[in-house]
């Protein structure tokens, strides 16, 4: 094995997964089950081995802290902060992905004592520099729903608008007005209203709505820019 002659950092990979249910949007935290910080949430994450790449690394970590496997992880930010682990010098690269959580059953193992999903707004103290990763990634994903249909990989295959208009109202921070929001997105081309209603509520059921992909590719072809 090859000797250094200058101390080498270690590198970690941390994981930040947004879902969304009936509750709102949330993110998957592990409850560590070992030092540093036993027992604190913290992101799901770990070492990088060596013959791994570091998509192979947070898709395993991913996979046994918190059993969540086929995830899209879309590379986030490198944090290098030089006191960020307490046991040694560590970079760590972030990942961020958005599920739907009707889609995925998450189960803690290896070393995680529990791995839970918690709304945005109700976060525990988090282990590491953790909470600082996480504000990164909401910041990115309020600004990438500005210029990608993102959020239709949160909700259910189809929807309603104003379901539509809550998850752009969590992710971005603010309300939003009703009558513009629906506006300028049926203009955009790329919702399709279904006949069906929905089901099983009092009233005057709402209308169903579902993301048209392949008219979002043909626009995009055509250099369509999408911007909210």
């Amino acid at each position: 094995m090859a000797t250094y002659e200058y101390p080498r950092p270690a590198l970690t990979v941390d994981c930040v997964v947004f879902g969304l249910d009936d509750e709102g949007l949330k993110v998957l935290l592990i409850r560590r089950g070992l030092a540093p910080f036993k027992g604190r949430w913290a992101l799901p994450g770990g070492f990088v081995r060596v013959e791994e790449t570091l998509d192979e690394a947070a898709l395993r970590e991913l996979r046994e802290e918190t059993g969540l496997k086929k995830i899209f992880l879309e590379q986030l930010y490198t944090f290098s902060a030089v006191k960020r682990d307490p046991r040694e010098r560590v970079i760590s690269v972030a990942y961020y992905a958005l599920i739907k959580l009707s889609d995925h059953r998450v189960q803690a193992a290896t070393d995680a004592d529990d791995a839970a999903w918690f709304r945005l707004d109700a976060v525990p103290e988090l282990a590491f520099d953790h909470a600082e990763i996480l504000e990164v990634a909401r910041d990115r994903l309020k600004g990438k729903v500005r210029y990608q249909p993102i959020g239709f990989e949160l909700l259910p295959e189809k929807f309603k608008l104003s379901q539509l208009q809550e998850l752009y109202e969590q992710i971005l921070g603010r309300e939003l007005d009703k009558r513009n929001f629906r506006k300028k997105f049926l203009s955009f081309g790329i919702i399709q209203e279904l006949e069906e209603r929905e089901q099983g509520l009092p009233g005057r059921p709402a209308r169903l709505h579902r993301f048209d992909a392949k008219a979002y590719r043909k626009l995009l072809e055509q250099g369509f820019h999408f911007e909210l």
